[in-house]
């Protein structure tokens, strides 16, 4: 959720999102006005270590140790209504073909300004093989938050050829804390808080990315 700062969100932020240096938009919370380039993001915010491949020097960032605990859900008095509870956006699937059981997403593609800045706002629960597949504004480090998000949130950056690099792991509801993961990514795909672990994704494996998500 979230979107960018996600996103957007958030932008699921993203919550929400925040894109790096521009406007906010994204994720769960997406996007008031994205904070500076030279805000620091929390450590916790973050896996703790980075690392790179060694054939690639591609900016891997691994998961925490041990796995964080994941918050629950906002009370349902603390979430804001929804302002469109109407509003519907196209479905695509996504896959992970080299995570155990290769498990599938089903994703709702947010791909323009408003739809990336809105993220998963407003929602009270998500299935558990669904998510929000975010296509951002270019290829670099992207921030989202939580801003009206009301489910703890997997966020998932992915750069464009379909590479987790890496992953924010339940993101808590209702915070505008920015979350990034230190590498540059094109896509972010937000799921319920705990769903990648559980799942055995992890960053540096691959997924497939729809075509009409590009």
């Amino acid at each position: 959720m979230t979107r960018l700062a996600r996103p957007r969100r958030s932008p699921r932020m993203f919550g929400a999102y925040v894109v790096s240096g521009l406007l906010a938009v994204v994720g769960c919370s997406r996007t008031p006005p994205e904070p500076a380039p030279t805000v620091q993001v929390e450590s916790a915010s973050r896996p703790q270590t980075t690392a790179s491949t060694t054939t690639t020097a591609r900016c891997i960032a691994k998961l925490s140790e041990p796995a964080p605990k994941i918050p629950p859900p906002a009370d349902a008095a603390q979430c804001p209504p929804d302002p469109d509870p109407d509003h519907k956006l196209p479905l695509a699937e996504v896959t992970f073909p080299e995570a155990p059981s290769s498990p599938r997403v089903e994703v709702e593609l947010a791909k323009t300004p408003h739809d990336i800045e809105r993220g998963l706002m407003y929602r009270r629960s998500m299935d558990d093989d669904h998510g929000m597949l975010f296509k951002l504004d270019g290829r670099r480090e992207h921030t989202f938050w939580m801003r009206n998000t009301c489910i703890p949130l997997d966020m998932l950056f992915i750069d464009d050829d379909g590479v987790i690099v890496g992953i924010v792991e339940g993101a808590a509801p209702l915070t505008e804390t920015t979350r990034s993961v230190g590498c540059p990514s094109v896509f972010v795909l937000e799921v319920n808080g705990g769903w990648a672990r559980k799942r055995g994704v992890l960053p540096g494996q691959k997924i497939t990315i729809p075509f009409s998500a590009r």
